[in-house]
């Protein structure tokens, strides 16, 4: 039960920690060599920053990667305990008859551990042995299933769904480039997710005496394949006619992570196009990009008006920290554009340090690279006096103040009118008729 409400808390730390560093959608163009994916990113694990970009939001079949969630499950599961031991069962191998699943070949009653499980699920990708995962930790397939998509919620994978937990082709099996990497990422979170995916062997002892060398399905991480590459470090492959060739992995070199996502590359005998311009994509950004820092935390970059201060008339702001962002190595500062946008057009004392009084939204060749809060430099106190002053004027000054006044006017305008013509009717009653003097004598 703690587990879970760890588990519960950690997607909601991650979740949280992806809101205030999304990914930014500040993608470049890739012309020195050719993309076959028809969906994929490579995306900076450091500053969320989107290097290669096409159809993240598209709807694509996951294949294997599905295993990624299944795994993740795997290791949440209250029932997680990589020493226990667990038994394949004639039920789970009549699962796996005619699918065209990879599996084991392992035999009924053949007993393992949990460990050696996670390690056959992401390594080699057996569908046996996946299955069998899913109903040791949810009880049955379709329970799991349920969870699966309770975990992609929980995630706020809008764009994903599962059906199955092994990948097998069907319509209600579905993601997206973005929903991956958000459930990979959180995934890598995990040290045990981590060290798994990145292995290119691993061998498995069972009860029984069978030993078995597992070789990864991963070529980036296969010191035997031409595809060999030394910076990589996982995740996971996929393939099926409909989703085609799928790769999800990560490099990292002299201080720099990267994810790569491709889907959907073409099944060509000849070439496998996911590892190949995986491997170009990552030498491309290891090449050509390089962290720069847009601004610093400790100094100023604007300042906003204040109110109800005897101290000063403008608040400094600074970036609440650091920003960094991975950009094109010969960029330079002309090039990057900081946006100031405040929460109102003026700041009221008192302030404290550190609170959030605006945004800058940071641009580079026309694409915003990210977002940054705008905090106060130190703390101002506020003027009893001026907010006093403030006050007896607002509210003189208020709505409610300039409707009495205008029922004043009215009110008095009224009382003239009224005064006017009652002194006229006054005065019309007390007029003498005028008689000449000269008619009055001849009387």
């Amino acid at each position: 039960m703690l587990k879970r409400i760890f588990s519960v808390f950690f997607a909601v730390l991650i979740l949280s920690f992806c809101v205030f560093t999304p990914i930014t959608a500040s993608a470049y163009e890739v012309t020195s060599f050719e993309i076959t994916a028809k969906a994929g990113m490579l995306v900076s694990l450091d500053t969320g920053e989107i290097l290669y970009q096409n159809n993240i939001d598209k709807k694509v079949y996951p294949a294997s990667i599905t295993k990624i969630m299944t795994a993740l499950l795997m290791i949440e599961s209250d029932k997680w305990n990589p020493d226990a031991k667990v038994t394949l069962t004639k039920e789970i191998l009549d699962m796996v008859l005619g699918t065209g699943l990879a599996v084991s070949l392992l035999t009924e009653g053949e007993e393992f551990t949990q460990l050696d499980m996670l390690y056959m699920v992401l390594v080699s990708s057996y569908g046996d042995i996946t299955y069998l995962a899913s109903t040791v930790y949810g009880g049955t397939v379709d329970n799991f299933v349920d969870m699966m998509n309770s975990k992609a919620d929980q995630l706020g994978l809008k764009g994903t769904h599962y059906s199955n937990p092994v990948g097998l082709h069907e319509e209600e099996t579905y993601t997206t480039v973005r929903d991956i990497y958000t459930l990979t990422k959180y995934a890598l979170q995990y040290d045990i997710f981590k060290t798994v995916t990145s292995k290119d062997r691993y061998k498995v002892q069972t009860v029984k005496g069978t030993t078995r060398t597992l070789s990864t399905t991963n070529f980036l991480l296969d010191r035997t394949t031409n595809y060999y590459y030394k910076p990589a470090g996982g995740v996971k492959t996929g393939y099926t006619e409909a989703a085609g060739r799928c790769l999800v992995s990560t490099a990292s070199l002299n201080g720099y992570n990267y994810m790569c996502i491709l889907m959907n590359c073409p099944n060509d005998l000849n070439k496998r196009h996911e590892f190949e311009e995986s491997r170009e994509l990552y030498r491309w950004a290891f090449s050509n990009f390089s962290f720069k820092e847009i601004a610093k935390s400790n100094e100023p970059v604007c300042e906003i008006p204040l109110e109800y201060s005897l101290e000063t008339d403008f608040v400094p702001l600074y970036f609440k920290e650091p920003f960094k962002a991975i950009l094109p190595n010969d960029a330079d500062d002309s090039t990057v554009v900081v946006t100031t946008k405040f929460n109102s057009k003026t700041a009221k004392a008192p302030i404290k340090k550190g609170d959030v009084l605006g945004k800058a939204e940071i641009t580079y060749a026309e694409k915003v690279i990210g977002t940054v809060d705008l905090v106060a430099g130190s703390d101002i106190k506020a003027s009893g006096l001026l907010i006093f002053a403030t006050a007896v004027k607002n509210f003189f000054t208020s709505i409610y103040m300039k409707l009495f006044y205008g029922v004043i006017a009215i009110v008095v305008l009224v009382f003239i009118i009224l005064f006017i013509k009652l002194n006229y009717a006054h005065f019309k009653k007390r007029r003498v008729k005028y008689i000449p003097y000269n008619k009055r004598e001849r009387k």
